[in-house]
Order: C-alpha cells, then structure tokens, then sequence
C-alpha cells in the first residue's frame, strides 16, 4: 500500500515539474516587440519625485505662472476678485464683464454696444485701461498727498487707491482719504474700499498715464 502511495505521489510530482518545464519554455520562447520610440542607443537620466510627495496630491500640483507685483498681476488679481477672471459674466446688480464694469460707465467712455462690449475681452481690457487712466487724473492730488503713508494700519499705494476706485469709485476714495479713514464705504456684495486698499497694495501701475477724459 505504502509503494502504491509512494508511486502516485512520485507521478504527481513528476507531472507537476513536468507542466512547469512547459510553461517556462514557453515564456522564454515568446517574443516581445519594443516600439522603436523606446530604443535608445545611450541610456537617459530621468529624474523620479520622492515617494513622499508623490503620495501626498496637496504636496504635488501645478501652479499657474507667478506674475508678482507687476500690472499684469494687478489686473489679474483685480478680475479674480471682480469675477473670478470671467470676461463674459453679469452680476446680479447687471455689472458685466471681467472686471465689472456697469452701463454708466460704459456710456462715461463711449461703449456704444454693450452686448459686443460684454462679448469682446479685448474691449474689456481697454476700457479697463481707460478707467485706470481717469481714475489716477481724478486722484492725482491724493495719491501725491497720502501714498506711503498709513490709513488704519494700511500702507496706501497708487496700486490700492485705483483698485479701491475701480470698487467704490474715485469720488468715495478722495473722501475716505480726506477724512484719514473715518468714512465707511462698501460695494453691493459688502466689500470695503479699505479691504482693496490692503490687498491691492505695492503693484506696479507707474505706467498708467493720468487723462481727464479718456475716450473708448
């Protein structure tokens, strides 16, 4: 009985390296085929980001390029705060566009479609120029006056004083300078002339050429 065992134990085994002797004989016998793209005559160095932040998504993403402080950050910033960077929104009190404008200031400068006004990103960026313009004309005196200074804590700028009118309008900022900061003033969505004021500071508007009536 103990032979017999013995005996189908050993065919077993034998049928077992048997099927293994075939499988790998089959292996080696396949061919693989490497695209030609992935031939190379002479090995490439490849750099590989650590484990630890690869593994790790909030340490590894794409970041869009870093505009500083200069006007293309000033304006880019501007238009994130405005509208999320959208050329072709309207807001619920019907000011349009990247930055915002509303229809009495389109007339102001000469807009004469707003429809096409609010369609055409290049017509934005100028109009946006444009207001820039009247708003360091209307508000030469000041920012002569109170840039360097310090309103509240805040260090008032050129950069901040246009963005702060862009907001609230140039009127409101020579008051609340006037009044060394003892004047309130927010738009519809609750945000304060002071809160542009900060946040806006230090950018590069130097370029900006003061005009009384700048015209579309």
């Amino acid at each position: 009985m103990k032979n017999v065992k013995k005996r189908y134990y050993c065919a077993v085994m034998m049928a077992v390296f048997f099927m293994l002797g075939f499988t790998v004989k089959s292996d080696e016998e396949r061919t693989t085929v490497v695209p030609p793209s992935f031939v190379v005559d002479i090995p490439r160095l490849v750099t590989a980001m650590p484990k630890e932040i690869t593994s790790e998504p909030n340490l590894f993403s794409l970041n869009p390029p870093q505009v500083g402080k200069s006007f293309i950050g000033f304006k880019e910033a501007l238009a994130y705060r405005e509208s999320r960077g959208n050329y072709f929104i309207v807001n619920r009190f019907g000011y349009m566009g990247k930055y915002q404008f509303g229809k009495s200031a389109l007339q102001f400068y000469g807009v004469k479609d707003a429809q096409q006004f609010l369609n055409s990103p290049e017509q934005q960026e100028r109009l946006f120029t444009l207001s820039l313009q009247r708003n360091k004309w209307y508000l030469r005196n000041e920012i002569k006056q109170y840039v360097g200074t310090k309103i509240n804590g805040i260090e008032i700028t050129e950069s901040g004083i246009l963005a702060a009118a862009h907001l609230v309008g140039a009127q409101s900022v020579k008051k609340y300078l006037k009044k060394k900061g003892r004047y309130a003033f927010a738009d519809g969505n609750g945000t304060t002339l002071q809160n542009y004021l900060k946040h806006f500071a230090g950018y590069d508007t130097a370029h900006i050429i003061p005009e009384k009536l700048p015209r579309f």
